[in-house]
């Protein structure tokens, strides 16, 4: 919408074409603040976390399932779901504890 407009306003008033320039230049700044650079820092904070896990760790799976670290192998853990069940599961189905997050839980 606000490129449709800053177009519109470039067809009706002869403007320098540097000024147009740093309108869009600010807009895809303004994009990359707002959405690419966000998730990029929040994938790296995934991959650090995996990297981390170590037996004993509270963990729970994209599915829901919250367990304990019993054995960590190079791309999948060993997850204590109850006394009797330990399950194989890829580093990339673990997320972080929200309750663990910021030093709480």
């Amino acid at each position: 919408m606000l490129l449709t407009i800053l177009l519109q306003e470039a067809q009706q008033a002869p403007k320098p074409m540097w000024t147009s320039l740093i309108w869009i230049v600010a807009l895809i700044v303004v994009f990359w603040l707002c959405f690419i650079r966000p998730q990029s820092k929040k994938a790296k904070e995934q991959q650090k976390f995996r990297d981390e896990l170590k037996k004993g760790d509270k963990v729970v799976t994209i599915g829901g399932f919250h367990g304990k670290i019993t054995e960590v192998k190079e791309h999948t853990v060993m997850v204590s779901l109850a006394p009797e069940i330990t399950v194989e599961i890829e580093k990339s189905a673990l997320v972080q504890n929200a309750s663990q997050v910021g030093g709480q839980g």
